[in-house]
């Protein structure tokens, strides 16, 4: 459980949450956890198997905060809100926001700047720990050209300048990570080169099944918010597309999906025959495999850091939600620019 944003976040399963006087109290087992004032509170954010008293709802209601249910995984369920909320002034923002040229490249700067930046740490992190010199030499050498695009950001004339520095800075760190695969198993999981629809060994099949989870999660998060998820920044507007939460997504991939995937593989945690090779070369996860990747995922999630900007201990699966509430007050022009989240 945290109160983050003005936001309340209740994790803890089978919580039950009622109005005592002008604060919510948290009940835990008939045990107060947490009691905070109602006038800290913009909404409430239930994971799981989470109640409220009829009185809280509905003084939530009267009041115009948000309620919103998403699963123990973090899928959106539901958003409960009174006749008056700020959600069609917030969509409508998330509009103009769009249609502004100037601002959508501010935004989309802030979302690559964290891409880039929290890969270059990845890699910087994995040249720390690495035991071979070449390994770590070539990890070093890479983050340095990563942090040469990064520096390109502010001077980018348009979207696709942006894009051409991140595709290149994507090409060298995905080209990077096989230095970050231990000797005894790098032959086992071969890994050159990102390949998708459909991932052509068993380290693009990890990534790709680790991104459409963060994917959902990030989903979650900005619907969460009351954000259109379908019209993003930087990536293009296509029908079923959920163009926001990949903008949000981008700056999780490394720090999030693929640290987990290489802990995974270099711990033994999931092996060769988790893997199944499909008719054309295709190479997915089996049943086997997406259970335990689903059990880590979930285990990494409930797992804390201190926010570089809110300095608060955060649950790493809370993280999508605070960015796209940071990117709400951003577009409501409550703060001055987007902060992207920055990996330590």
């Amino acid at each position: 459980m945290a109160v983050l944003l003005n936001t309340l976040y209740v994790t803890t399963p089978e919580a039950y949450l009622r109005l005592e006087g002008e604060t919510v109290c948290v009940m835990v087992e008939k045990e107060k956890r947490l009691q905070v004032p109602m006038h800290h509170l913009g909404g409430i954010v239930c994971f799981g198997e989470v109640m409220l008293s009829p009185a809280l709802l509905g003084r939530c209601m009267e009041d115009g905060r948000s309620v919103v249910w998403l699963e123990r995984g973090g899928r959106f369920q539901a958003r409960v809100e009174g006749p008056v909320n700020g959600n069609i002034l917030l969509r409508q923002a998330q509009y103009r926001t769009a249609d502004d040229a100037d601002k959508t490249l501010d935004l989309v700067r802030g979302f690559l700047a964290g891409k880039l930046r929290n890969s270059r740490t990845t890699l910087l992190r994995g040249a720390r720990d690495s035991l071979n010199e070449s390994d770590k030499a070539a990890l070093v050498q890479n983050a340095r050209l990563i942090a040469g695009h990064l520096r390109k950001l502010p001077h980018a004339a348009d979207l696709d300048a942006l894009r051409g520095e991140e595709g290149n800075s994507a090409r060298i760190y995905f080209q990077s990570l096989r230095y970050l695969i231990r000797d005894r198993i790098r032959e086992e999981f071969a890994f050159e080169a990102r390949t998708r629809r459909p991932p052509l060994d068993p380290m693009n099949a990890l990534f790709s099944f680790l991104y459409a989870l963060l994917l959902n999660d990030c989903r979650s998060a900005v619907e969460s918010v009351g954000l259109d998820p379908q019209l993003g920044f930087l990536h293009a507007v296509r029908p079923g597309r959920m163009a926001l939460a990949l903008d949000i997504l981008e700056e999780f991939r490394s720090v999030v999906a693929d640290r987990l995937a290489l802990t995974l593989i270099n711990r033994g945690q999931i092996q060769a025959k988790h893997f199944d090779k499909r008719p054309g070369g295709a190479v997915l996860l089996n049943d086997e495999g997406r259970k335990l990747v689903i059990g880590a995922y979930q285990e990494r999630k409930q797992e804390t850091l201190v926010h570089p900007v809110l300095g608060q201990q955060v649950p790493i699966g809370i993280l999508p939600h605070v960015q796209a509430r940071m990117l709400a007050r951003y577009l409501r022009r409550d703060t001055g620019a987007y902060v992207p989240y920055l990996h330590r």
